[in-house]
């Protein structure tokens, strides 16, 4: 055989099509949905709340509104309501200005201060942001009120007002920023990515399942009823997703030592973030064989960046936004984020990865209905139902 003959052998021809493929597909994809990064941060909610009643309090509040780099600012919420909604990541930073912080200002009093809240139980690109963006805040903040309050203070204890002005250079700032983070991950990438990390295991594993199991539901046509080998399927991506699952548990108890409270939890949800992929990538499989797993791809890659580990749903473009509604990857990620470090309960996304898999089954089951066409089955096959039926008979 000659070098060119081989080349146009299939498995040559799949293998070259697949590496241009994939190359554009990612690149394509994962390019420009990053490029919301750092684009799209201003179209991040924020929430600023204001107890002072005094001077102070009033022009941070409205220095802050202007000048921060956010579309979405929220400024008639509690501090309550504000925490409430930063918890379950609808806002990404609250800015509570106490309402002593005029009085304590003008008496030079460092015991009050501005706190900004973070929330790291999210995405990493948020909370990463947040942080740099609140220590310039800081940073301003101290510049402007070291020496109007230490000027104030000099001027309590009758220095001129010009002695005072040089004096109040020397005198350490009187303005501390409180950067507060709730939901608190331990140190390690490892441990910020380890939602994603899971159901990016479970995921391709199911996905390249998807594509052996309906091989074989085709392969075994003629050898059982369609609603048999489709059940056969079912039982076979369950039993291995437990198994998978308890794999996925080990390397990460190994590793990364969650909390022994949340295994089965954790375990379960695994399970479940298996069978709902394995459904969702095998309609593609389903519908058009083989080649389903080319559109399996670029679905995949999209939920990379739609799955909100990176970046939330705010800051995403429009497709990829879409896309984070019907994404098993996007429920499961949000869910193991709430499960293993927030304190809100995982149960919508739970309930929502439930939805996308009944969903994604019930198309299954209709294209097996509709679009594969029944196979007669074997001679062989009906000549041994046909024994047992008479078996059944005498014996009765």
């Amino acid at each position: 055989m000659k070098f060119t003959q081989f080349l146009k052998t299939k498995g040559a021809i799949a293998s070259i099509f697949m590496g241009i493929f994939y190359a554009v597909a990612m690149l394509g994809i994962f390019l420009p949905g990053y490029t919301a990064i750092p684009g799209n941060i201003d179209k991040l909610p924020i929430a600023i709340v204001n107890d002072d009643a005094g001077e102070y309090g009033t022009m941070i509040a409205d220095q802050l509104k202007e000048n921060l780099p956010f579309e979405e600012v929220k400024t008639d919420l509690t501090n309550k309501r504000a925490l409430e909604q930063l918890e379950e990541n609808e806002i990404t930073l609250v800015v509570h200005i106490p309402k002593t912080f005029s009085a304590d200002m003008e008496n030079g009093e460092v015991s009050s201060s501005i706190d900004f809240t973070v929330n790291e139980a999210g995405a990493t690109v948020v909370s990463s942001s947040m942080t740099s963006i609140v220590t310039q805040i800081n940073n301003q903040l101290s510049a402007q009120f070291s020496q109007q309050t230490a000027q104030g203070v000099l001027m309590n204890f009758n220095v001129p007002e010009e002695q005072a002005a040089d004096m109040a250079k020397m005198i350490e700032t009187s303005y501390v920023g409180n950067v507060v983070t709730i939901n608190d991950i331990p140190d390690g990438m490892h441990n910020n990515m380890l939602p994603m990390f899971l159901t990016m295991a479970g995921y391709v594993g199911a996905m390249i399942a998807a594509m052996q199991l309906v091989a074989s539901f085709n392969e075994s046509r003629g050898k059982a009823s369609k609603t048999r080998l489709f059940v056969y399927v079912q039982l076979t991506a369950l039993i291995i997703a437990v198994l998978a699952g308890l794999a996925s548990m080990g390397i990460a108890y190994l590793v990364n030592e969650p909390s022994g409270e949340l295994f089965l939890s954790l375990f379960g949800q695994q399970v479940l973030n298996y069978m709902v992929a394995f459904n969702f990538t095998a309609m593609f499989i389903f519908l058009v064989g083989e080649g389903g797993m080319i559109l399996n791809i670029p679905v995949l890659l999209v939920q990379t960046i739609a799955n909100g580990a990176t970046i939330t749903r705010d800051m995403m473009y429009g497709p990829y936004e879409w896309v984070s509604y019907i994404s098993p990857m996007y429920y499961s990620v949000q869910a193991y984020f709430a499960n293993m470090y927030s304190s809100i309960s995982p149960a919508p996304f739970v309930w929502g990865m439930v939805a996308v898999g009944l969903g994604a089954m019930l198309i299954n089951i209709l294209l097996v209905a509709f679009v594969h066409k029944k196979v007669p089955l074997e001679a062989s096959l009906v000549e041994d139902t046909k024994d047992v039926i008479n078996n059944t008979e005498i014996t009765v």
